[in-house]
């Protein structure tokens, strides 16, 4: 699968779960593009998506902003994607790129609603648009950078409560994700394993996707954590494979009970489920 087409399923895949729970909350929305336009089906997917979600929720209002610099061909599929669009989405095609963001969301009258930006970004992040995608209510942002180019760090000072990132080492790309909700993150990690491509490990070593994973490289970094910051809850250890590894939660569960099998940490209850309010220790803290 080529590079921009791996991250824009990703996209594609969220959006489509997305917009449906926005548009329930305060029946008004904006979604938001800012890449090169080089492939306009990503642009008239979204819009099908859009027209899709707002007929069968009649009375939410969808506003879609391209944010797109260079491009000949997206602005005659845009007209023709737009013509079959029920009157509740509204289409905004701006040159000039993601630097235009704060002043297409003013425009598009975005201010507390939710908001969900996919954002290219070819160089250092540009922290202004990232901060005016912050600014939605909820907001979400799906980033797509070079391998070299940190993105959690950048999410995390814009304003997302929750930020993760995974370089797809396949496809040489990394891809940030700031979100406001534990699940919808968790839905993000499960969509990047389901690509099929590896990531990088704690320890920086290719991870591949697969059934089962090595629980070890995991519980060690989960281990660190504790070490670091003392007990936590399996939520918090959970939440910390999900934004600071290439893990899911899925594979926190794993970790965590190979560890207590090794005698490596306790838990607190020691008997029961092992669940989100369970209290995790490392063994010699206990001593």
């Amino acid at each position: 699968m080529p590079t921009d087409a791996v991250a824009h399923d990703l996209f594609l895949r969220h959006l489509d779960s997305w917009v449906p729970a926005a548009l329930r909350r305060v029946r008004r929305a904006t979604v938001v593009l800012g890449y090169d336009g080089g492939d306009p089906r990503l642009a008239e997917e979204t819009l099908r998506l859009a027209g899709a979600h707002a007929t069968r929720l009649r009375g939410g209002r969808l506003t879609v902003l391209v944010l797109a610099d260079g491009t000949e061909e997206l602005p005659a599929r845009l007209g023709t994607a737009e013509a079959g669009l029920p009157a509740d989405v509204a289409v905004h095609l701006m040159p000039g790129g993601t630097s235009r963001l704060p002043v297409a969301l003013r425009a598009a009258g975005a201010a507390g609603a939710p908001v969900l930006s996919y954002l290219e970004v070819d160089g250092p992040v540009d922290p202004v648009a990232l901060t005016a995608a912050a600014t939605g209510r909820p907001a979400e942002a799906l980033v797509v950078a070079g391998a070299d180019t940190s993105l959690r760090p950048a999410l995390a000072d814009a304003g997302f409560p929750l930020c993760a990132e995974v370089e797809l080492v396949d496809i040489g790309r990394r891809i940030g994700f700031g979100t406001g909700s534990d699940r919808n993150l968790e839905a993000m990690k499960e969509s990047l394993w389901t690509t099929g491509l590896r990531s990088r490990d704690p320890q920086g070593l290719p991870l591949s996707p697969g059934p089962e994973v090595d629980p070890q490289p995991l519980g060690r970094a989960l281990l660190d954590e504790l070490t670091r910051r003392g007990p936590l809850t399996v939520t918090e250890l959970r939440r910390f494979a999900v934004t600071g590894t290439a893990y899911r939660a899925v594979d926190a569960a794993r970790a965590l009970a190979a560890l207590l099998d090794a005698g490596a940490v306790t838990r607190s209850p020691e008997r029961g489920r092992l669940g989100g309010d369970v209290v995790v220790a490392p063994a010699r803290a206990s001593s």
